[in-house]
């Protein structure tokens, strides 16, 4: 296993790179077309060359994949799709032989309703899990008792005659809300933790963190203002003030951090979305007995990367105010090439989008692909998998179109499989296979390489304070300080030249699309230490 500590004496997630792995997309070992942990653990040759620090690997527990892992039916096991507990530990003991720390999703928010926990909750209102869900008693007419909205349509309720009551889910009605709230369902999921805690994992994404308690209450959420945005969901109609967010988040995440705390350096990094996303990030990472990091979606889902929303971004987590986790892509969000550029502009705008993350304050997050350019594939209706985009048909964009199979060869199934993939690859993607650009020195692949080799041997970069954030036009502009050593950054996120500040006598550490002293062309970095 790789250090807890780096040269520069800090946690080794600090300022970490992490490469996020959908389980289903990355590698197919036994030809059934869906990928698996053997695949996974067949493949880090490639992520460790990357030079990243971390994996991240998305859910692979028990599930019937209504939510494609996110409905979990058994917390403490792995799904038959993707192999069993004993590929598990071969992953973990290859990922620590290549350096590499595994993190990994936790699910804390709710279940699969095939869980056993809801099996024996939905069964009557009395019993040891009769509470460990959120339940409440229909209003005299038979509606649901208030106005909450599910995130996939509808109400974020659904009626069970079991118990003559109500059931909350956020999201599918297949995933059933926790009553985090119980402190016996918060030591259950602690155990959960301790579990893979012991199986060797270092760290863990929490998803929908703040989605993990509700107002006891249940009282109606607000209406939210319409700001002309198209509106595709009830969901969107409202602010979510009651529904989830509860203060009693942070003692529950002082629970989870003083469990990780006994197993050392383990990296904790939560998910949270939302309207007050910002001052719930910094709210669960103060001080030194909450999480590590936190992962929003300022960038994620930003609808372009200009600079004045990069340094207003950025700004948001200015030294003292915590540690954040960046990413431009994921498997919920369209590929960025596909949403920030034109087609033309795609190989330009993927080598500077990866300089700029390279040097971003925070740990960086490189979805599965991304190092390859790929762009998001556009998958037809009767196609789709996604429970989101064919519920909201077509004014959803399919998340499917950011999930579908990793290219390795430049060949009909990509080398992902020998059956039938889940999802289709396109043509287009595929000739950006790993196996294309290994043979190709001036491709995305290397680029990648050599940044992350970049931030990785250069202090200020991966540990560095952030200074003097600035957007004149097209041009965002920074500077990472860490003891006494400064690296000027300066990035033109426009297809159109600007000239800069002279930077005569400065060693150049990294010069993207032509950059120079004088001039960033279109599309272009320059990074010197000042």
């Amino acid at each position: 296993m790789t250090a807890r500590t780096d040269s520069a004496g800090q946690p080794w997630w600090h300022g970490a790179a992490i490469y996020q792995i959908y389980p289903r997309s990355f590698q197919d070992s036994n030809g059934d077309g869906v990928g698996d942990l053997a695949g996974i653990a067949a493949r880090l040759d490639h992520v460790a060359a990357l030079g990243v620090d971390a994996i991240w690997i998305s859910p692979f527990f028990t599930s019937p994949m209504r939510d494609f892992g996110y409905d979990v039916s058994d917390y403490c096991d792995v799904d038959p799709v993707f192999g069993t507990l004993a590929d598990f530990d071969a992953l973990i003991a290859r990922a620590h032989e290549l350096g590499l720390k595994v993190s990994i999703d936790q699910v804390y928010a709710h279940t699969s309703d095939l869980h056993p926990w809801f099996t024996q909750s939905r069964a009557g209102r009395n019993g040891p899990h009769a509470d460990w869900y959120v339940w409440a008693d229909p209003k005299a007419d038979g509606t649901p008792p208030n106005n909450w909205q599910s995130v996939f349509g509808g109400p974020a309720w659904t009626w069970d005659a079991r118990r003559g009551q109500y059931y909350m889910h956020t999201f599918l009605k297949e995933q059933p809300q926790l009553n985090v709230h119980n402190r016996d369902v918060q030591d259950a999921l602690l155990g959960v933790a301790r579990f893979w805690l012991d199986r060797g994992v270092d760290g863990f994404r929490l998803d929908a963190l703040n989605h993990s308690m509700h107002d006891p209450r249940l009282r109606n959420n607000p209406p939210a203002p319409d700001t002309g945005r198209v509106r595709t969901r009830p969901f969107d109609f409202q602010i979510k003030r009651y529904s989830q967010s509860h203060p009693g988040v942070v003692a529950f995440i002082e629970r989870i951090r003083a469990l990780c705390d006994e197993y050392g350096a383990i990296h904790t990094v939560a998910e949270v979305g939302g309207d007050k996303a910002i001052a719930e990030m910094q709210a669960y990472t103060r001080g030194n007995r909450r999480l590590n990091s936190a992962y929003g979606f300022d960038l994620l889902y930003a609808p372009e990367l200009t600079a004045e929303v990069a340094a207003a971004a950025m700004a948001r987590w200015g030294d003292g105010k915590g540690w954040p986790s960046w990413a431009f892509e994921n498997h919920d969000a369209p590929r960025a090439v596909s949403r920030w550029c034109r087609a033309e502009d795609m190989a330009p705008f993927a080598r500077v989008k990866a300089a700029l993350l390279a040097s971003l304050r925070g740990n960086i997050i490189v979805y599965q692909g991304e190092e390859l350019g790929l762009e998001q594939d556009d998958i037809p209706f009767e196609l789709l998998k996604d429970p989101e985009a064919i519920a909201n048909w077509p004014l959803t964009l399919s998340r499917d179109g950011a999930r579908t199979p990793m290219p390795w060869q430049d060949e009909a199934l990509g080398g992902f499989t020998s059956g039938e993939p889940w999802l289709p690859l396109s043509p287009a993607n595929l000739a950006r296979a790993v196996a294309a650009q290994e043979g190709q020195p001036r491709s995305l692949l290397h680029f990648t390489r050599a940044v992350l080799a970049l931030r990785k041997g250069n202090a200020a970069l991966r540990h560095g304070g952030l200074e003097h954030i600035a957007a004149d036009g097209a041009v965002l502009s920074f500077e990472r300080v860490w003891r006494g050593e400064r690296i000027r950054c300066l990035f033109n996120l426009s297809g159109e030249a600007n000239a800069t500040p002279s930077l005569p006598g400065h060693e150049v550490l990294l010069a993207v699309n032509g950059a120079d002293a004088t001039t960033l062309p279109a599309w272009s970095a320059l990074l010197a230490r000042v």
